[in-house]
């Protein structure tokens, strides 16, 4: 990693990342990243996944959050009208998308969009623009051969900075306690999204590595 320039380091300190936390599946975890500060919590709807959860079970979730901490639906390649009719019974603020999802797709879908993009080097930006006018964000992960996304392993954060020119920016892929707080200043992201960083297992969170990575951002 480079070394930031003092202007950089200044412009870093300044601004304040919003944190997203993901592979909520019990009202535990959810309330305690909730107190921590957490501004959106992600609830994941695609059946592969080892932290997947049922529908029914995060719309329990999310009726006793508290006000303002928003709920993110992860869907892969799933049928629109399914999408629109899960997002309208459980009660999402926001789709986030990781499979082949066309700009039409997600326009269709009547809700605020996160575009999930797998980053492997420089060529892997080229699709970003495609989707400008179609997600209200774009979430970077590392790409890992046969998944969509979810892959605990991080990318070069440099190419993540240069991605802010198509749109708000979240940085996801690896992230930690103990890295968090370079990744943001190294890649200047809008927001930062962890699963597996602060987890005990798959779908249950570690209390004190999710409230290490909370303290690590603020500590900036």
């Amino acid at each position: 990693m480079n070394l930031l320039s003092l202007k950089e380091i200044k412009l870093t300190s300044c601004y304040m990342v919003r944190i997203k936390i993901c592979g909520i599946t019990n009202l535990k975890d959810a309330l305690l990243a909730a107190a921590l500060g957490a501004d959106a919590l992600g609830f994941i709807f695609y059946p592969k996944s080892p932290r997947a959860v049922a529908p029914e079970a995060a719309r329990a979730i999310i009726r006793q959050l508290p006000p303002f901490v928003a709920s993110v639906g992860v869907f892969v390649d799933e049928e629109a009208a399914t999408v629109r009719d899960l997002a309208a019974r459980v009660g999402l603020d926001w789709l986030q998308l990781h499979g082949q999802e066309s700009p039409e797709y997600c326009r269709s879908l009547g809700r605020r969009v996160i575009k999930g993009f797998r980053i492997k080097d420089q060529s892997s930006l080229a699709e970003l623009a495609v989707y400008r006018d179609a997600a209200q964000a774009l979430l970077l992960d590392t790409y890992k051969k046969g998944l969509p996304g979810g892959t605990g392993e991080s990318f070069d954060w440099q190419l993540a900075r240069g991605a802010g020119q198509f749109g708000p920016i979240i940085l996801s892929g690896g992230l930690t306690p103990d890295n968090v707080a370079q990744a943001v200043a190294t890649a200047l992201p809008a927001a930062v999204d962890v699963a597996s960083g602060v987890e005990a297992a798959p779908g249950k969170k570690d209390p004190a590595k999710l409230s290490g990575f909370f303290a690590a951002l603020r500590r900036r």
